[in-house]
């Protein structure tokens, strides 16, 4: 009997000890083909994995990112583009443009962006910055103020050239700077669209067009993405909507892809990647980035943080947070977060309501995570007492009556001593 429980424990304790679920190990790094490659968190712009994201490669049509984001910036949707002859002849993909066709700067915006036509971006760049070089200077400076420092850009299209470069840090930059407009959002998230260029086109344009399609067939009107991760070939990826992908010889395969999925949005970017392994690298990079990764909220908007002297001030100020803020941790890490004030050197009186005063730096073992701006919870007004016309008025009036009691003093003396006579 003892023997029979002995065993049917023993049985018990085998099948527990074998059925407890194993810890979840964290994911492993992405094994990537892509010679640089890198994803980002598209709300904070954190990088969770780069790798050589600072090398500058040829980006391909992924340049059309900015030639889209400057379109949206200094034109609207409905403005006519004239295509001159010189974009209509340009190299590489195209729609076939016709030189003098008319097209709402939408239209262009879509072919740029679905089918990576050349000839739509050079119609774009002549029409904003008067010239492919004075377009190019636009995608320089606005490069710059997004701090993209290791970019060139020679060209609106990215067509081969030893000046025109980027970086996968600099290029993730771009495109989250590029997916907070709505637009470019709901352009870039298009798998396919069909527009009237016929619509626009003068009576003289439209007759060449009408010859040419008798030769070569229709004009091309209907428009399909050639960013795969949003269609479901190859790799499709659940929650894709965006970005941009780039071919050339020099270039390599090329991508700016993003997703959003749970209320988390990736950017990841692969530059020099190799057929098919384009959707791979693309897609393990943004699995990484949501699996391997939690974000942790540090910090809200208006928790009250700390009090600063305030000179000349009628009170100290009471300075609260003006932003949200998290960041993505390791899934298996337990950070230890610490936070430091940063003031201005000099707070002076007055103050108004939500005047920014200073920072907050979250930490955690030494490495600086972010910072937060620290504003004015309510107003400072100025001390009296520290304007110097108060001063000065108190100190005549104060000389004033202290010469007016010498005055009557002495007087009142002379009367004494000289008593008026009676005659």
């Amino acid at each position: 009997m003892i023997r029979k429980i002995t065993i049917i424990f023993m049985l018990v304790l085998f099948i527990f000890l074998f059925t407890i679920p194993a810890a979840a190990e964290p994911p492993a790094e992405p094994v990537t083909v892509g010679t640089a490659v890198l994803v980002m968190d598209a709300e904070n712009g954190q990088v969770l994995y780069g790798k050589e994201t600072e090398q500058q490669l040829y980006p391909a049509s992924t340049t059309k990112i900015m030639t889209a984001l400057l379109a949206l910036e200094k034109s609207s949707l409905d403005e006519m583009v004239v295509v001159s002859h010189q974009a209509s002849s340009v190299d590489g993909s195209r729609v076939g443009l016709q030189p003098g066709e008319k097209l709402p700067m939408e239209h262009l915006l879509y072919m740029l962006m679905l089918t990576s036509a050349n000839d739509s971006a050079e119609a774009i760049a002549e029409h904003l910055g008067g010239s492919v070089d004075g377009f190019a200077k636009l995608m320089n400076q606005r490069a710059r103020e997004l701090g993209a420092r290791n970019t060139n850009f020679t060209n609106p299209h990215g067509l081969p050239d030893a000046e025109h470069y980027t970086t996968a840090r600099d290029l993730a930059l771009i495109g989250r700077e590029a997916m907070q407009n709505e637009t470019f959002r709901r352009i870039a998230g298009t798998v396919n669209i069909k527009l009237d260029r016929k619509r626009y086109m003068t009576p003289e344009v439209l007759q060449s067009v009408e010859k040419l399609e008798q030769v070569h067939g229709p004009l091309q009107e209907d428009f399909y993405t050639h960013n795969r991760l949003l269609t479901g070939s190859y790799n499709g990826y659940k929650g894709a909507n965006g970005i941009k992908t780039g071919y050339t010889v020099d270039a390599g395969q090329c991508i700016v892809a993003s997703a959003r999925r749970d209320g988390r949005e990736m950017i990841a970017v692969v530059l020099n990647s190799q057929g098919a392994n384009l959707w791979t690298d693309a897609a393990a990079l943004l699995n990484y980035g949501f699996q391997a990764f939690a974000p942790v909220e540090l910090m809200r908007p208006r928790q009250m943080i700390t009090d600063a002297p305030v000179r000349n001030g009628t009170e100290e100020a009471v300075l609260e947070t003006a932003g949200y803020f998290y960041y993505n941790f390791p899934v298996d890490e337990k950070p230890e977060i610490t936070r430091r004030v940063e003031l201005a050197e000099i707070i002076e009186a007055p103050l108004e309501a939500g005047e920014r005063l200073g920072e907050l730096v979250l930490e955690a073992q030494g490495r600086e995570l972010g910072r937060v701006p620290l504003v004015t919870v309510s107003a400072v007004p100025r001390s009296t007492t520290s304007y110097p016309w108060v001063w000065l008025v108190g100190g005549i009036t104060t000389f004033s009556f202290l010469r007016w009691l010498y005055v009557r003093r002495c007087r009142r003396r002379s009367r004494l001593a000289y008593p008026k006579r009676k005659y």
